[in-house]
């Protein structure tokens, strides 16, 4: 689903400099087994993995992680998987309702350097939700602004990241092609990624 090919993937034949994918979900469980999925192809190769989500889907991954037999308390001791909150994660990143980009750059790299423990070179996969939650609470601007953010931080650090949206927050997929503008991929049902085509894409 998510190998080094469909990573390093970009428009036509060139190559993009990170992979930054989005599920447009409609289905919880989907999701769950679809982040784990990406997530363990990446443990798999020795890449740590982060996961931002809410505790009904961090549960959900976790579960996921371990069908797959993979030993979730050994990969979080090592800090080859750590857990954050989202609303915990939210809470340190904004101010008056908006990303503080010094805040979430500092912390970001406090948490991928912990996970990396002075393997330089190695990347890291992540998930990420905070984008959901504060789309679904009308904050679309600020979504928005978190992608910028994740964008402008891969360009000096190597991960991949994947973030998700409930399909159901997009009437008439108004706000579907400004999220795909700042993603380079877009997963679909099968846990497929195939590159962001923001003139076509339209949520199922």
């Amino acid at each position: 689903m998510f190998d080094d090919a469909d990573i390093m993937e970009a428009h036509g034949k060139e190559r993009v400099s990170h992979f930054h994918a989005v599920r447009f979900y409609d289905n919880e469980m989907s999701l769950c087994r679809i982040v784990a999925g990406f997530l363990r192809e990446g443990l798999a190769t020795g890449q740590p993995a982060l996961v931002i989500a809410t505790r009904s889907h961090a549960q959900g991954i976790v579960a996921e992680l371990r069908a797959k037999e993979l030993d979730v308390v050994a990969l979080a001791a090592s800090n080859d998987l750590v857990i954050v909150d989202v609303v915990d994660a939210l809470a340190s990143f904004m101010i008056d309702g908006q990303p503080d980009s010094e805040k979430f750059l500092k912390t970001a790299n406090a948490v991928l350097d912990r996970m990396r423990r002075g393997r330089k070179r190695i990347a890291i996969r992540a998930y990420g939700e905070m984008v959901d939650v504060l789309w679904k609470e009308g904050r679309d601007l600020a979504a928005i602004q978190f992608e910028v953010l994740w964008n402008r931080f891969a360009r000096a650090t190597d991960f991949s990241l994947m973030c998700a949206y409930a399909a159901e927050s997009f009437v008439e997929n108004i706000g579907v092609k400004d999220v795909c503008r700042q993603h380079t991929h877009v997963v679909d049902a099968d846990g497929m990624a195939r590159v962001s085509n923001v003139d076509t894409l339209l949520v199922d």
